[in-house]
């Protein structure tokens, strides 16, 4: 055992007061004056606060893997760049479906896409808690073996851990990180209200992993090899960097991880709550399309000099080449850069724990415990006048402690055995189950939630057999015979080589897991054609213009004796009072600036029953709003089925007012569009888009209104400093209210006539007429 280059009180000192720190910086970060108020600094902490998708499995796994595989770290990286690179319309997509559903977790969003349905939200739920507890180990075990490392010991030479008497580090460390994310991950029942302290806190911890890495990296080239072209001269003649450099790349694992990496930068929980629960425009989304992809790359330039000194100076065997990262300072006598690469790694461990635990949090109180208790409330009559909202709080805070504790368990009694890079790999595995539901249901409106729910679970036992099973005989839980001989002797059902298949065993798993998952999707989906509330959501999630010319079936019957009040009530009870009211109130104004009869003893109609389900979805997802609503309905004497019925067609008679509309609006000569008080499109017809030659996937609701004039003003040939000069003489002759101008420059060849006219809450309606013909007809007279 080498001699301890740190004091174990130190250390723990250290990690217990780095955590301390993110709790003062949040603390900053929830009162800096106008952090959400549009400041310039919030678009770059939201891009930054997405690389919370860097662990410590980039910070010390990725160095241990080109170690032993050379260059198979970089798919990690490269499936996230590319779905923010070639895939950022559907990230924008995504973003922009969550936002207009209130939706605030995957399995919120898959709940929504498939009929609301509570049976996926709770499937999805237990599938990724269940996926992401070895990736919360392996955070775990990275912090409890930096320490290890630094105090002389490490996973090959057995020490005593540093610690209160029962309790090991790694324990103490995440008690305090299930401290950090209650005090600052669940103060708001509404989960789609922005954590912005908890965000700056993520975002600091991303500059700092950055920095730790790349001081720790510099160091090693140019202090301890004298500078690139002596490591490069050093590297290049050594054979076993060599062989470990020169081996053949394999293209089917590469395709297996960027897959997988490709489909978990969103389907992760923390991804998901990051980069869509957080988003507060598109505007941030746009800086992450760049920022994020450059972090990545930054991230990983010292990965393989790190690896290859690693070679150089350490002997695998006696040096974990997981912790590299740690022991290549160590091997060369610096205290300093060791303690920084220590503090890099608890930067990226902290960071995702944090982040995961709330979101995971988030969706076993909306998809798992909420609507157990509602249910069992329905069923002894005590719904009605019971208080949820510190309920739901505290359900969340309870659900932290317990996730944490789990993968505590999961670290003690699995992980130890396991390279971090396997762990990982484990668990991306394992939440790309829910992917072929979540990106099909974007694509194919005849899915429904039999499928979803038959291929995720089809999925995720076959994920068990052939990579968790594994897992479980190697750490010594399982014979061995099991994977070597397969079940009963059966070597055809080898779980690592299933039929004969000779794969690599992340290849192989993903092709079975996934293969059957699809299968099993599709199939089931096909069986049977949606239900009315499936087809209902399929055209949020997947427009098709030709549905809904034909009336509901309910809209003629469409009845309710709940009043405005009662709603209100309703919705307090799981958002509380202040807001409730807040939110009626604007509504109020809304619905009497239509010209509707709006009192808290007026009868609700369609539009309030859908005004409070959306409401409370924010809070307790989409599948338990529509529970309570179909409680809350039942209590004027309606069963069970007609209230859900009721609900269904509020739904459907609004979505054909909305398609009747448009299709009114599409007939019209002129080109229609409408932005609210924040410039940003609401409302708008096909005439609009093809007036002024915009892609019809940059028309989208939300797009703001400069976006769109610099759009037409580009397709139009216009180069960039006259765009810039014409989109600021349009917008402001539109904030005067101008009622009528000619203008040519925006749309090519065509003399458009553009009448503005203010809204009364704020917001312009602006039509554009094409007068070229008539102005040509003037000018030849």
């Amino acid at each position: 055992m080498t001699a301890p280059m740190f004091e174990g009180w130190f250390l723990i000192s250290v990690a217990l007061g780095y955590v301390g720190a993110l709790f003062a910086v949040a603390w900053i970060g929830d009162r800096a004056i106008g952090l959400r108020q549009g400041s310039s600094g919030r678009p770059f902490i939201y891009a930054l606060s997405i690389t919370v998708y860097c662990t410590s499995w980039t910070f010390f796994g990725s160095v241990g893997l080109a170690v032993t595989t050379g260059y198979d770290f970089i798919p990690v990286y490269l499936g996230p760049i590319l779905m923010f690179a070639a895939g950022y319309p559907l990230l924008l997509r995504i973003v922009r479906l969550a936002k207009s559903q209130n939706l605030t977790s995957v399995s919120d969003f898959l709940a929504a896409r498939y009929g609301k349905s509570q049976l996926v939200a709770a499937i999805v739920t237990l599938v990724l808690i269940i996926a992401t507890l070895p990736y919360i180990a392996l955070q775990l075990k990275a912090i409890s073996v930096s320490i290890e490392t630094l105090l002389g010991g490490g996973p090959l030479v057995a020490i005593a851990q540093p610690g209160l008497p029962m309790a090991d580090t790694a324990l103490i460390i995440t008690l305090a990180l299930a401290a950090f994310a209650i005090l600052f991950g669940t103060r708001h029942i509404d989960a789609t209200e922005h954590q912005d302290g908890l965000m700056l806190a993520i975002a600091v911890e991303s500059s700092i992993k950055l920095a730790m890495l790349t001081a720790v990296g510099s160091f090693v080239v140019f202090g301890v090899f004298d500078g690139p072209a002596s490591f490069v001269q050093q590297a290049s003649q050594d054979g076993q960097v060599k062989q470990v450099f020169a081996g053949v790349l394999s293209g089917g694992r590469w395709l297996t991880i960027t897959l997988l990496s490709f489909c978990c930068v969103i389907l992760l929980p923390r991804q998901f709550h990051v980069i869509v629960v957080e988003n507060n425009s598109e505007r941030e989304l746009e800086r992450a399309r760049w920022v994020f992809p450059l972090y990545l790359i930054a991230i990983n330039l010292f990965v393989i000099p790190l690896a290859a000194a690693g070679i150089l100076l350490l002997q695998r065997g006696i040096a974990d080449p997981d912790f590299f990262v740690l022991t290549v300072p160590m091997h060369a006598g610096s205290q300093l850069m060791s303690l920084l690469a220590f503090v890099g790694g608890l930067s990226a461990a902290t960071a995702m724990v944090i982040v995961e635990a709330v979101a995971l949090a988030i969706m076993v109180s909306n998809g798992l415990v909420l609507p157990l208790l509602l249910r069992q409330r329905m069923m002894s009559g005590a719904a009605a006048g019971h208080d949820f909202a510190g309920a739901v709080l505290f359900i969340r805070r309870t659900a932290i402690v317990v996730i944490l504790l789990l993968a505590y368990g999961v670290y003690r009694s699995l992980a130890q055995a396991h390279t971090l890079v396997s762990i990982g790999l484990i668990s991306f595995a394992g939440i790309a189950q829910v992917a072929p539901a979540f990106f099909g249901g974007l694509i194919w409106r005849e899915a429904t939630a039999r499928g979803a729910i038959a291929g995720t679970l089809s999925g995720f036992a076959v994920w068990c057999y052939t990579m968790v099973a594994p897992w479980m005989a190697k750490a010594g839980y399982l014979p061995l015979g099991f994977v070597e001989t397969g079940p009963f002797g059966i070597a055809a059902l080898r779980p690592e080589e299933l039929l004969f298949l000779p794969f690599d065993p992340i290849s192989h798993a993903v092709f079975w897991s996934l293969g059957v998952n699809v299968i099993a999707y599709v199939v089931v989906s096909a069986l049977r054609p949606p239900e009315p509330i499936e087809r209902l959501q399929a055209q949020i999630f997947v427009p098709d213009k030709s549905y809904g010319r034909v009336a509901p079936r309910g809209q003629r019957r469409w009845r309710t004796t709940l009043t405005m009040v009662e709603l209100e009530q309703t919705a307090a009870r799981y958002l509380g009072v202040e807001r409730a009211a807040r939110s009626f109130a604007v509504f109020a104004v809304q619905r009497k600036g239509q010209g509707a009869v709006v009192g808290p003893h007026v009868e609700s109609d369609v539009h309030a029953i859908r005004f409070t389900e959306h409401l409370l979805t924010s809070a307790v997802g989409a599948a338990s709003a529509r529970l309570i609503m179909s409680l809350l309905l039942r209590r004027g004497d309606v069963s069970q089925v007609s209230a859900l019925q009721l609900l269904d067609d509020a739904s459907e008679a609004l979505q054909f007012n909305r398609d009747l509309l448009q299709s009114a609006l599409d007939q019209v000569r002129h080109g229609l569009s409408v932005f609210d008080k924040d410039m940003q499109l609401i409302c708008w017809n096909r005439q609009f888009r093809e007036l002024l030659d915009i892609p019809e996937e940059m028309v989208q609701l939300g797009v703001p209104l400069d976006t769109i004039l610099r759009v037409s003003a580009a397709r139009a040939g216009h180069e960039s400093p006259m765009v810039d000069m014409l989109i600021g003489d349009r917008l402001l002759k539109l904030a005067v209210w101008h009622e009528i101008y000619h203008e040519r420059e925006l749309s090519g060849d065509k003399i458009l006539e553009v009448r503005t006219s203010p809204m009364p809450q704020g917001g312009i309606v602006i039509t554009f007429s094409d007068i070229t013909q008539q102005v040509a007809s003037d000018a030849a007279l």
